[in-house]
Formats: structure tokens, C-alpha cells, sequence
């Protein structure tokens, strides 16, 4: 039975670049402003909307969700301009390959990790 080699610090950037979720058509991206309490939290969107967003609860133990992240945003079909779900966070390395792309062009001020 062959060992299954252990992948080095490189193969596991590319092999995590190679899943970088993009945003489907009512999805958005956005930047963590402010923790409100429980599991909401006021979201930048890329929309050009602030909204106060929560973390579903299939999500909860699993999405840990710290200000100035870069988050994925499906807004709510009633009252979507106002509220929204975070579905994703992203990590630093997929946070570079979003911004080399251009999708994140239209947020300003967005921190470096």
C-alpha cells in the first residue's frame, strides 16, 4: 500500500487557489465594518450598500468572522438592500487572488493581513 506524500507549503497555496469561490449573480462581496453582537455584523458591500449581515446557523461553529475581513454576501430577497448572509470567509492567499484578478477594485481602504 503506497504512503500517501505530504504536500508542501506551495502545492497546498495553489491546490487552496485553485477553489476560490467566486460570486454568483445575487451574491456579493464584502468587507467586515463592524461586529454588532451574537452573529450579525455591519458588511461593506461591493454593491455600494451597507448592510447588517448574520452568520446562518448551519455556519455558526464553523465561520469565524473577525472586522476587516473579505466575506461572500447573498442579500436577503425581502429587504436585501438592508440585510444579508455571510456564506464564506476568505483567506489571505484567495483575499491576493481576488484582488489580482480585479474583483475587489471597487472597495478602497481595504486592510492588507
Amino acid at each position: 500500500m503506497p504512503k500517501e506524500r505530504e504536500l508542501s507549503a506551495e502545492e497546498q497555496a495553489q491546490e487552496q487557489l485553485a477553489r476560490v469561490r467566486l460570486p454568483r449573480p445575487p451574491e456579493t462581496l464584502g468587507v467586515v465594518e463592524q461586529r454588532v453582537g451574537g452573529s450579525r455584523m455591519k458588511v461593506r458591500c461591493l454593491d455600494g450598500k451597507n448592510r447588517i449581515c448574520r452568520i446562518p446557523g448551519r455556519l455558526k461553529r464553523k465561520l469565524w468572522v473577525r472586522e476587516d475581513d473579505i466575506v461572500l454576501v447573498e442579500p436577503w430577497e425581502l429587504s436585501g438592500d438592508g440585510k444579508g448572509d455571510v456564506l464564506f470567509k476568505y483567506k489571505p492567499l484567495q483575499v491576493q487572488f481576488l484582488r489580482k484578478k480585479g474583483y475587489l477594485r471597487q472597495l478602497e481602504n481595504v486592510n492588507e493581513f
